[in-house]
């Protein structure tokens, strides 16, 4: 989705544009975000709406450079751990991959608005394609490459399909309450249960076979 607004400001100008986006992510992005109106911008930024508007024609347009921003920081997130991961086990890879990739989705609530915060159809569009460009369709090569080494006995595109639907489940979920886990423990057993349910038998070497650390379990070697 392309949004003019804030590429047609002059340099002079662009500071307060991303002052505008910045503070419409905190807003738009906390709970209740679908009732926050302009004015509350305006408000929160202490300035007046007339200033918003000559660089966001409606909330439309700033909504879209907020996911666009937003979208941008998941990306170099998701590369850093792809990054920080490289020349590790392959199961590691895809930990650290999922770990990364379910934070971000949750902290930005990317699952309530691919469904329909907002109440937006061409925002709901944009989020499910910048969902699948950034996090799945990296995932899916993590996924394909596995396969081609062997390693993994279930078709890169099932894992794909089961992982994408628990990612965005666990985002959403009640569950980390209800069993007093926190999400980096529920997502570390999702890897769990997807990825090393699948790596064939013959191939779990003692890197594969490797146990995957809790979040509490850090916790605990961080302290000592």
């Amino acid at each position: 989705m392309e949004t003019t607004s804030v590429s047609k400001v002059s340099k002079g100008d662009q500071r307060r544009a991303d002052v505008i986006v910045e503070a419409a992510g905190r807003l738009f992005f906390a709970p209740g975000f679908a009732r926050v109106t302009m004015d509350d911008l305006a408000r929160e930024l202490g300035m007046s709406k007339k200033t918003i508007y000559r660089h966001f024609p409606d909330r439309r347009s700033l909504l879209a450079a907020v996911l666009e921003r937003t979208f941008a920081g998941v990306e170099r997130t998701l590369a850093a751990a792809v990054e920080d991961a490289e020349g590790q086990p392959f199961g590691m890879r895809v930990q650290r991959f999922l770990i990364a990739a379910g934070s971000e989705l949750g902290r930005i609530g990317a699952a309530q608005l691919a469904t329909g915060r907002g109440g937006d159809a061409m925002l709901r569009q944009y989020v499910e394609q910048r969902m699948d460009a950034v996090v799945y369709q990296r995932l899916d090569e993590l996924f394909r490459e596995g396969y081609r080494r062997g390693l993994l006995s279930a078709p890169p595109a099932l894992l794909g399909e089961i992982t994408r639907g628990a990612l965005e489940r666990l985002v959403t979920s009640r569950l980390p309450r209800e069993l007093d886990w926190t999400a980096a423990d529920l997502l570390r057993a999702t890897v769990d249960t997807v990825l090393y349910g699948a790596i064939r038998s013959g191939h779990a070497d003692e890197q594969l076979r490797a146990v995957i650390p809790s979040a509490r379990d850090d916790e605990k070697a961080a302290g000592s």
